[in-house]
């Protein structure tokens, strides 16, 4: 991707970021913004970096390992987030390469995160993900659920930021959205991960803190 071009997907970004922010009467330097790289190499990543991008995401462990060590060898400051699933067996891993986890779902991996931030005293930031539709095709916890493992998570030595969700493909988000607002606040949860290319304004003024862009950011696949 050209640098130019790069500049452009992401001034174009902040400013849907910002404009949405503002209709909710939000500071838009409240919503991070999380560039979605999986699947793009170094040389399609390095002109968001250029163009000043530091927040990036990733599906894998095994895609990121092969990547962001020498990225962040190039541009230290870089903050690096795990958002797709996480199989216990890949905790260490990811607890040595990330700063935010988003998809933590179930009690085997509170387990295997929790070994892992004590035995490398790395504490990277937590998000429980929740199928908020209960779709089975997805990962994530079911809602009535969300208390239990968050009870579990707390009391295995982790702190949990906030909830992570992905709404069903084809519905309007809104509600699915809202939905993930009022269980974060009635677990006294700060921070939201909500919101691709195509609802990111949606998901800003229902209280994202976090957005997860790819598409917008890089173009399509």
């Amino acid at each position: 991707m050209p640098a130019d071009d790069a500049a452009r997907r992401l001034a174009d970004v902040q400013t849907r970021i910002a404009r949405a922010a503002k209709r909710a009467a939000r500071d838009a330097s409240d919503v991070a913004l999380v560039a979605v790289s999986k699947t793009h190499d170094a040389d399609a990543i390095r002109p968001l970096i250029a163009a000043g991008q530091r927040v990036f995401g990733e599906n894998r462990v095994q895609e990121a390992v092969g990547k962001w060590p020498a990225l962040r060898g190039e541009t230290p400051d870089i903050e690096l987030h795990l958002v797709g699933q996480l199989q216990s067996n890949k905790a260490a891993e990811a607890v040595t390469l990330f700063d935010a986890i988003h998809s933590l779902d179930r009690t085997s991996l509170v387990t295997a995160l929790a070994h892992e931030v004590q035995a490398q005293g790395r504490h990277p930031r937590l998000f429980v993900q929740v199928n908020v539709a209960d779709e089975p095709q997805k990962g994530g916890c079911a809602v009535r659920e969300v208390p239990a493992l968050l009870a579990g998570a707390r009391a295995a030595g982790l702190t949990i930021d906030g909830l992570m969700c992905v709404p069903p493909l084809g519905l309007e988000p809104a509600p699915w959205f809202a939905l993930l607002a009022k269980i974060a606040r009635d677990e006294g949860l700060a921070a939201l991960s909500m919101g691709m290319s195509d609802d990111l304004e949606t998901a800003v003024t229902i209280g994202a803190t976090h957005v997860r862009v790819g598409t917008a950011l890089f173009g399509a696949r």
